[in-house]
């Protein structure tokens, strides 16, 4: 099972993530900050505020992303 095992914040919307296979990608999510959910996370104090979890990283309004998905947009870094 695929996760997240470490998040550093590097700027904008922009995160490098670490996977518990060993690679790491950095992570762009500008262009996911829509709906109802992931929208208000554009206010970047918002952004900012995430925790990593067992599996993947939540925000403080309890949206998160499964580490599928982020692994899938990531680029290698």
């Amino acid at each position: 099972m695929l996760r997240v095992t470490d998040v550093e914040y590097l700027k904008d919307y922009t995160l490098m993530l670490s996977f518990n296979d060993g690679v790491k990608k950095i992570v762009d999510l500008a262009p996911y900050l829509t709906g109802d959910v992931f929208g208000p996370l554009r206010d970047k104090y918002l952004f900012i505020q995430f925790a990593l979890t067992p599996i993947t990283l939540e925000w403080a309004n309890g949206a998160d992303l499964a580490p599928e998905f982020l692994y899938e947009i990531g680029q290698v870094a």
